[in-house]
């Protein structure tokens, strides 16, 4: 990974998070800056942008903070290269499973909720005068 650190507006515009809620993330010890500049700015680099990204992406599914960080901290210890004994390693690939999961199961609710929502925009679109069967 390049260490190229960026400041916290770039951060932003490759995450499409706020400049507020990357900063909530780092109060509630979801992600921290990599290095901080000699005028005090937060730095990040690509992998603090990949931890974002995988944050922002929980968030929808309706995971908690807490949540976040426990997946966060397993991925974390399964990628630090530190030797794990085979248990430890299970536990942890059985925590990243639990939470494919409940992704898995919340993405099959969403669909499901789309699905509703796309039905009653069609239903509306047909009793507006001149709405043709095209539009469905």
């Amino acid at each position: 990974m390049d260490d190229k650190h960026m400041q916290i507006g770039e951060v932003a515009a490759r995450t499409e998070l706020s400049l507020r809620t990357i900063r909530h993330y780092e109060e509630t010890g979801l992600v921290a800056p990599s290095a901080r500049s000699q005028g005090g700015f937060r730095l990040y680099t690509e992998a603090d942008v990949a931890r974002l990204i995988v944050i922002r992406r929980m968030k929808p599914l309706g995971f908690t903070l807490d949540q976040m960080r426990d997946l966060l901290d397993a991925t974390d210890r399964l990628d630090a290269g530190d030797v794990l004994d085979d248990g430890e390693r299970e536990t942890l690939l059985g925590r990243v499973r639990e939470y494919e999961q409940a992704a898995t199961e919340q993405v099959g609710k969403l669909r499901t909720q789309l699905a509703r929502a796309e039905d009653f925009a069609a239903t509306l679109r047909r009793r507006l005068p001149g709405a043709s069967a095209e539009r469905d």
